[in-house]
């Protein structure tokens, strides 16, 4: 059984930074990749979660929404099975549920999710 931890939500001030991590186990793909969406509140039945960052498995090629590109990096450590999300120069529009998610692509659909980690970035 496939299962996502997250750690490392919480209260931030704009400008500021935090980092998430997601410790991923039981899963069987040789290949895979992993990373986070985010859902801000409110929006659940609306709208799908928004992708943050991906990173694959194989040659940790990354991918990043434009909304966090330049502020966000996203590393994986392959032998513990653990992905990181450094976000920096946090803005209150990051305020969100960011959601680790393992895939055989960035994709929502067919993904396993982790519980999710709130960010909350406010003055």
């Amino acid at each position: 059984q496939v299962q996502l931890v997250e750690s490392g939500g919480g209260f931030v001030q704009p400008g500021g930074s935090l980092r998430l991590s997601c410790v991923a186990s039981g899963f069987t793909y040789d290949y895979y990749v992993i990373g986070w969406f985010r859902q801000t509140p409110g929006n659940e039945r609306e709208q799908e979660p928004e992708r943050a960052a991906c990173i694959a498995s194989g040659d940790e090629r990354t991918r990043y929404s434009d909304s966090v590109k330049g502020r966000f990096t996203i590393s994986l450590d392959k032998a513990e099975n653990t992905v990181y999300l450094e976000m920096n120069g946090l803005k209150p529009e990051d305020t969100a549920e960011y959601y680790c998610m393992i895939n055989v692509d960035c994709y929502p659909h067919g993904a396993h999710w982790g519980q999710g980690t709130q960010v909350t970035v406010s003055s």
